[in-house]
Formats: C-alpha cells, structure tokens, sequence
C-alpha cells in the first residue's frame, strides 16, 4: 500500500528535526558532567596540577595543542588521533610535528583516571579543554568558563590542516584573515595571541630573522639588537639539534601575564608574527592596551578563549567519545 505524505506532516518532521539539533549544541553547560561523572572536576584539577609540577612546559603545551585542534575543524579532539598505516592524522601535518608531548600527556593522564571512575562518559575534546583552562589559572592567568559536553570527532587528516593555523612568518594581512575566516575580530586575534606569554619557539622557526634575513642584513631590524645576539647565540647549534628553542617571553616565562605585550614595542617577540602586531595600526593599539592594562588583556583573553572552546563543536550523533583519546572508535 502506498503511503502519502501531507507537507503538514513533512514539515512537522523538519520542525523537530531542527529542534533535535538545536537541543544538542544548546547541551553543553559547564554543570553538563555534575550527574554522569560528579568527580570530573576534582580529577581534572588534581591531574592537571600535579602534572605542571612535574613537568613545568605542560601549561604552554597543552595551550598550543589547543589552539592546533580548534583551529582545524573546530574543538574535537582530532589532533589527538594517531596516525595509522592507512591514514596520515592531523598530528602528523608538518605545523604540527612540534607540539610537545606533555600537551597529549596530560590529556592521556586526565582520560585514564576518568575511564576508571566514569568510563566511556567524558569526551578528550572536553578533557583537553578543561585542562588547558585549569593550566592556564596555574599559572597566573585569568580563569575563564569552559561549557561541556563536546564529542570527539571522527575525522583526524593532515590535508586538512595546511591554511587553518597561523604560521610564524605570517604577515598581519595574512593573520587577520585567518582569524576572520574562524570569526574572530582583529582584537580577539591580539587577545588570543597573547598566548606567547608561556612557552617557548623552536630556532628552526625564526631562524632566517636571526641568521640570514637579507642579503645586505643579517638578522631582522625589527629585532632589539642584543636581543637578537642573544637569540643568535641561544640557538647556534639549532641545525644539529632541531629541538633547540627558546622562551617567547624572555621576562617571565612561567608566569601568564601581559609582559608579552610589554616586550614587543622594545623589540623582545621572538617570532615575526610577534613583531608585526606592534607595526601595523590595526593591531598596535591592542598590544599597547594590553601592556599597560593587564586586567583588560585577561578579560578579553578569557572571552576570546571562551568563544574558542566553542569553535564548530560536535554534539550528539555529530560526534562520539572516544574510549582512547589517540584512536577513533
């Protein structure tokens, strides 16, 4: 028997379908594991803790390898996934290949001890999201709000990475675009890239700033010329040893603070991309605020962090939890 569909009836289907998908983003709520896993945010705080002290370059790492996963196709854990015989993951695209490992070891850490109070409840999209915030407070910096209840995604490619991360060379033309592209505004940029107050570049990234920037000139103008010898002796052996690196803030390096931007107008930012924020008008009158107002950088980096964490989120069907952050289920 054939059966008809009225558009009445069609359209009651489209309605709750639209309502279904609705619900799912609007799940994610910063109490979203307060039932299924009541634990969550002690073991997320005690993990995250005692791995900063262990390892002190956990906050910079964990940070950056958040940055590299919501930038590529939104907050999902993808940057996570292994590599297999058959397909070459987002980790293993060249930006990516210097991310340090006690980002993913923490994450690692955090997703063991949850498996074993609430297994199969918490996403590594989540855990890598609370666990930068948590190191971020660590270490000074503002704590910011982190809604819950991310999928991890199931597709992890390196292809997809090349254009969707910004690259030390960049020019402000370039980054404003990137970031437009993510829907983030010029100020938003400068907040987030305020980042670079922790952790460290390696020389291989800067090298030619320092060592060969013309044929006339050796090392970049715009740098401070001590500071650039120092750069230039820190990183003498850089081609026999490609993890050589040095801190991006050469003042406090362990603190997230707004010396970052402090150090930009006296020629102190390390990379090229650092530099340019402080040359073009755009983005000038941002790192001059923020150096001088330390309270308004941590407010608009917060919210700039906090509409990151956001980024092309996967719920619901969209997404899954992975019983191993490093492997698609």
């Amino acid at each position: 028997m054939a059966v008809t569909f009225n558009s009445q009836f069609l359209f009651s289907i489209i309605i709750s379908i639209s309502i279904l998908i609705s619900t799912s983003h609007s799940q994610l709520t910063t109490s979203y594991y307060q039932k299924t896993c009541p634990k969550f945010d002690q073991i997320m705080q005690d993990t995250t803790t005692n791995k900063q002290i262990n390892s002190p370059t956990t906050a910079a790492g964990a940070l950056r390898l958040f940055f590299h996963d919501c930038l590529v196709d939104g907050c999902d854990a993808s940057v996570l996934v292994s590599s297999t015989h058959f397909n070459k993951a987002e980790r293993d695209a060249d930006i990516n290949l210097s991310l340090p490992g006690d980002g993913f070891d923490v994450v690692v850490r955090a997703k063991t001890a949850l498996e074993l109070t609430c297994p199969g409840v918490v996403s590594c999209s989540d855990i890598l999201a609370v666990a930068t915030r948590n190191l971020v407070t660590m270490m000074g910096g503002p704590f910011y709000n982190v809604k819950l209840g991310r999928r991890d995604g199931r597709v992890s490619s390196a292809w997809r990475v090349e254009g969707n991360l910004p690259r030390p060379s960049m020019n402000v033309n370039q980054l404003i675009a990137l970031f437009k592209s993510k829907g983030f505004s010029v100020q938003e940029m400068v907040a987030l890239t305020g980042a670079h107050t922790i952790g460290f570049s390696h020389c291989s990234e800067f090298s030619n700033d320092i060592y060969n920037y013309s044929r006339t000139v050796k090392v970049d103008p715009s740098y401070n010329p001590r500071y650039a010898a120092g750069l230039r002796s820190a990183c003498a052996d850089y081609h026999k040893n490609p993890s050589l690196s040095v801190f991006n803030d050469v003042m406090t390096p362990r603190n997230f603070d707004n010396a970052y931007f402090q150090n930009l107008p006296k020629g102190l930012g390390v990379l090229k991309s650092d530099r340019a924020l402080m040359m073009d008008g755009r983005t000038r009158p941002f790192v001059e605020w923020y150096a001088k107002d330390q309270k308004a950088f941590f407010e608009a980096f917060s919210r700039a962090m906090e509409k990151l964490s956001l980024l092309q989120v996967k719920t619901g069907w969209n997404g899954e939890i992975r019983r191993r952050c490093d492997s698609i289920n």
